[in-house]
């Protein structure tokens, strides 16, 4: 991320807005502190939509009703346990 002063932005907007957009976030400070970030539209829109619950993200998934998943018939080992 680049880092640019109030100052520097303001003269230079256009060239902030194209770095954001071809390299990502962009930082303004004021007296060397974070002040705000400019982002490209798209990633604007990208960290705005609604979060999916777990049901609707697990469902987006590929579909995987062609893969061919093959277990064994034989029983799981059994593990012995001593609890001291």
């Amino acid at each position: 991320m680049s880092s640019w002063q109030v100052q520097e932005a303001k003269q230079r907007f256009s060239e902030v807005l194209r770095h954001a957009h071809t390299d990502g976030p962009q930082i303004v400070t004021r007296h060397g502190e974070e002040i705000a970030v400019v982002i490209d539209i798209e990633e604007y829109r990208r960290l705005r939509t609604a979060p999916q619950d777990l049901k609707e993200f697990l469902r987006s998934g590929p579909d995987l009703s062609e893969l061919e998943i093959h277990r064994s018939d034989e029983p799981a080992p059994t593990v012995d346990l001593e609890l001291g």
